[in-house]
């Protein structure tokens, strides 16, 4: 990437700052640089946090090693981002579909527009033009990537004398020569400072506090996950009859009883009950719960049930896995399960 010096002030009027974006940022930040074709395969990463690569310049060329790059970096755990450099002559979504099918872009990939136009394929087209694309590059690709940070790179000259709306989409990326990192000089809100050409490398500042910071803020781009609905009963449902001889120890087998938050059985069983009526004459009944471990309950104090229209109504005990009531009764019973499953 080129870049350009000039002393003169930003003075347009800033955009609101992204929170924690400074005006100025000394030695908090952390550090990392652009690769091209320029550079090796692998460079060093000590010391760095991230790194840019070029994938694509135009509709022709495509960086022979920017896979082997973009790897290299993932593989020493740097959060890493692909840029483009246009020729502002082609029709901008052209250039953005090319670059953007090079990728397979995973959730916190950092997608750049490297906003620059000092070459021969650039040089002679109107600056307005230039902005147009600018324009129409960022606010396609952020159509087509809403899941990544799209944002642009540029230098102090094209920011202050080319540039006339302060687009630049989710971030800065903003190019300086002879300022130290971290002091750009410019007002806006800027998150990436290319401060040095140093030793054939471009080196560039984030002023965000660690890599781990940055990682998720570009990751923090990503749709929140969907609420998943909140669980509900379908109707209720009579799920057997029977009927209880007197005088007999009964033994009702039953699936386990749960709740809309945490349903049991395989059927996705909500709260069940246990409904009983005398036949012939009033009855003493006893209920006693058994357990898929093997273990009984006490008997549950007896109830008394008129044949004149008393019902007993037993909720199961939820999440207790019962598995088989035993009921005694002094007179013949008729009797249903009936519950709720949970959808």
């Amino acid at each position: 990437m080129l870049t350009h010096t000039s002393q003169s002030p930003d003075v347009r009027r800033p955009r609101p700052r992204a929170p924690g974006s400074p005006r100025e940022v000394y030695d908090m930040g952390i550090y990392g640089q652009d690769w091209a074709s320029y550079q090796s395969s692998n460079p060093d990463t000590s010391g760095l946090s991230f790194v840019f690569v070029k994938i694509t310049e135009g509709l022709g060329y495509v960086n022979p090693k920017w896979v082997a790059q973009r790897d290299h970096a993932k593989a020493h755990g740097l959060v890493w981002g692909g840029y483009h450099y246009p020729h502002m002559a082609n029709d901008a979504r052209r250039e953005a579909d090319y670059f953007l099918r090079q990728v397979a872009w995973r959730p916190g990939d950092i997608v750049v527009l490297d906003w620059e136009g000092y070459d021969d394929a650039n040089a002679g087209v109107p600056k307005s033009r230039q902005v147009a694309y600018r324009d129409a590059w960022l606010a396609y690709v952020k159509d087509r990537m809403p899941d990544n940070p799209v944002g642009m790179y540029c230098n102090l000259d094209y920011w202050l004398h080319v540039d006339q709306t302060s687009n630049y989409g989710d971030f800065l990326w903003i190019a300086t020569a002879g300022r130290p990192a971290g002091r750009p000089g410019i007002q806006a809100p800027w998150l990436f400072h290319q401060y040095s050409e140093s030793g054939g490398m471009d080196h560039d500042y984030c002023h965000l506090a660690s890599r781990d910071a940055l990682r998720a803020w570009a990751l923090s781009f990503r749709p929140a996950p969907p609420t998943p609905p909140a669980p509900r009963y379908t109707e209720d449902h009579v799920l057997a009859y029977f009927t209880v001889p007197a005088s007999t120890a009964f033994d009702l087998p039953v699936e386990p009883a749960g709740t809309a938050a945490a349903p049991q059985g395989g059927a996705r069983n909500g709260p069940l009950w246990l409904c009983l009526a005398p036949q012939g004459g009033d009855a003493r009944i006893t209920l006693t719960f058994h357990h898929e471990d093997g273990s009984w309950d006490s008997p549950a104090q007896s109830s008394t049930l008129t044949v004149a229209g008393s019902k007993l109504v037993q909720a199961l005990p939820a999440g207790a896995v019962v598995d088989k009531i035993r009921i005694q009764s002094t007179a013949p019973l008729v009797g249903y399960i009936t519950g709720r499953q949970v959808a």
